[in-house]
């Protein structure tokens, strides 16, 4: 499989870089795995320091109110008694992490499988290598519209229909802080590095970039 570089201005240069059909050819991904993998970043992402006082964590006295039978309701000994307002919780949250294990093998195979829809759905832009001199917001919205991007929901003149801004994602080979300060204000624009791309990150994105040397980066990964 073969896709167009282009360079930031929308333009085809004329040259072609050839797909791992093994990352990028997969005719059936495999929807599971991509699944796990996503569970796994959001599961690690959560804090897990929900809390809730247990009975005996309550400030109050250990008195029994009243006596054991014949009140007509339920036994619920001290003031404490998760049965009455203001009492404990039952099996309340306790600090936790979230985190599960998955394999590499499976971490791999659910990139590759993001990366092969994506290509199916004609997601995927190969950009020739490139800086920006000095970090500028203008540039950065300038290079996603030159590829059709909207950051912004706007109102086609002629059909009146509401075209939605679509999330992008610039995949470098290494960090280029002008440019990662140039989209650090766009709102649904994200810039990664070739070796921090997950299958979630792959997924959210309506629209991926990928450099020259960040596709050399990603094939050498996977491989």
């Amino acid at each position: 499989m073969e896709l167009s570089v282009y360079n930031i201005k929308g333009q085809d240069t004329g040259r072609k870089v050839s797909l791992n059909d093994a990352i990028f050819g997969i005719e059936n991904p495999n929807e599971h795995v991509m699944y796990l993998d996503v569970k796994q970043y959001l599961a690690n992402k959560r804090q897990g320091t929900h809390k809730s006082k247990e009975r005996s964590e309550i400030s109050g006295s250990t008195r029994k109110l009243g006596r054991q039978k014949g009140g007509g309701g339920a036994r619920r000994g001290d003031i404490n008694s998760p049965v009455l307002v203001g009492g404990a919780r039952v099996f309340g949250p306790v600090p936790r992490d979230y985190g599960f294990k998955l394999n590499k093998q499976t971490k791999r195979l659910a990139r590759k499988s993001a990366l092969s829809a994506k290509i199916k759905d004609n997601a995927i832009v190969i950009v020739e290598n490139f800086k920006f001199d000095a970090p500028k917001t203008k540039d950065f919205v300038s290079l996603l519209k030159n590829f059709n991007i909207e950051t912004k929901e706007v109102k086609d003149k002629e059909t009146k229909k509401v075209i939605k801004p679509k999330k992008s994602l610039l995949v470098l080979s290494k960090p280029e802080e002008n440019v990662y300060l140039s989209a650090r204000n766009i709102q649904n624009a994200q810039v990664v590095i070739s070796s921090d791309l997950n299958t979630y990150r792959i997924l959210d994105s309506s629209c991926l970039l990928i450099t020259e040397d960040a596709l050399a980066d990603i094939e050498n990964n996977l491989n």
